[in-house]
């Protein structure tokens, strides 16, 4: 996917998130719909672009709608040789704040991994997808060492 496209899908994410994405406006509720649809089918799709632009050999990426009082959330796990990335999409439970999380992991099944980094709430919205990329390679850069999360 070209570079145009990923900012297009970063920045589609970034206005998705800026709205209440738990409520599902009055439609029956039988799994995600509506904007909340919109947001996990485009996030899925960013994550599998970004996965193969970061050089990935291995990589898995899902989305979880959660239920009707959350944005749910779309991942990636991925590995490079001897190191991996975990990211991390959605809202946070406390606001309509939009949240990036990424961490180093040490295999694809690495759930817990090193510590949460955060992206600013506007990265989406104002990064170019160029440096978002090279943000996310610094994991690979750090070594196969990391102290795990408390």
């Amino acid at each position: 996917m070209s570079v145009q496209s990923q900012e297009k899908n970063m920045r589609k994410l970034a206005d998705l998130l800026s709205h209440n994405l738990s409520y599902i406006w009055g439609e029956r509720e039988g799994g995600p719909n509506g904007n909340k649809k919109v947001f996990l089918n485009t996030g899925k799709t960013f994550l599998r672009a970004l996965a193969k632009d970061l050089g990935l050999r291995e990589y898995k990426v899902s989305a979880n709608p959660g239920g009707i009082a959350v944005s749910g959330e779309t991942t990636l796990i991925g590995m490079w040789n001897n190191s991996g990335i975990y990211i991390m999409i959605g809202q946070s439970s406390f606001g309509f704040e939009e949240l990036v999380i990424y961490r180093k992991v040490k295999h694809i099944k690495d759930y817990s991994g090193g510590s949460n980094r955060f992206l600013p709430r506007d990265a989406l919205k104002t990064m170019s997808y160029s440096r978002l990329l090279n943000e996310f390679r610094t994991l690979r850069k750090e070594g196969n060492a990391y102290e795990r999360a408390a």
